[in-house]
C-alpha cells in the first residue's frame, strides 16, 4: 500500500516521546505525529492524549524523500464545514473610507528618511528645552 499525502489511515501508537508519537501504519511503515498535530488545543503532555497500543486515525501531511512520514491526528478528524468567521482584527472598520484601511508598503529609504526627520525634530526640541533650563549657550543671564 502506497502512502500518499492527504490520505487518512488507521494506525497504532507504538511509541511516545516528549515531541510526538510514533504510529505504525498499514504495510509496516511508521510515521510521526508531532505534538502540535495531536489536538486542536495546546498539548503540554502528550501522555494525556495518547497511550502506547492505542488505535488512532491519522492523516498523512507529508512524505519526505528519506522516507520519513509526517502525520496529523487533528487534521484527520472530520469537522462540519462552517462559514469562515472573521476575527476581530479582520473586520472592516466602520465609519472610515476603505482606501484608508489599505496598507501601502514603504521601502527602506522612505522609512529611514522618516525616522531621521523624526529623530532630528525630537533632538532639536530636547536641546531647546534643556539649554534654557540649564542656562547654557544663548540663554539670558540676569
Amino acid at each position: 500500500m502506497s502512502i500518499e499525502v492527504g490520505s487518512k489511515l488507521q494506525g497504532k501508537v507504538t511509541g511516545i516521546t516528549n515531541f510526538g508519537a510514533f504510529v505504525e501504519l498499514p504495510g509496516g511503515s511508521t510515521g510521526l505525529v508531532h505534538i502540535s498535530e495531536v489536538a486542536d488545543n495546546y498539548v503540554k503532555d502528550i501522555n494525556d492524549h495518547l497511550k502506547v497500543g492505542e488505535q488512532v486515525e491519522v492523516k498523512v501531511i507529508n512524505v519526505e524523500k528519506d522516507g520519513k512520514i509526517g502525520l496529523s491526528i487533528k487534521k484527520a478528524k472530520d469537522r462540519p464545514e462552517a462559514s469562515p468567521q472573521r476575527s476581530h482584527s479582520q473586520r472592516p472598520r466602520q465609519g472610515r473610507p476603505n482606501d484608508r484601511n489599505i496598507a501601502r508598503p514603504e521601502n527602506f529609504e522612505s522609512k529611514m528618511a522618516k525616522f531621521l526627520k523624526d529623530s532630528e525634530d525630537r533632538l532639536t526640541s530636547l536641546k531647546r528645552h534643556t539649554e534654557s533650563k540649564r542656562g547654557g549657550r544663548g540663554a539670558r543671564r540676569g
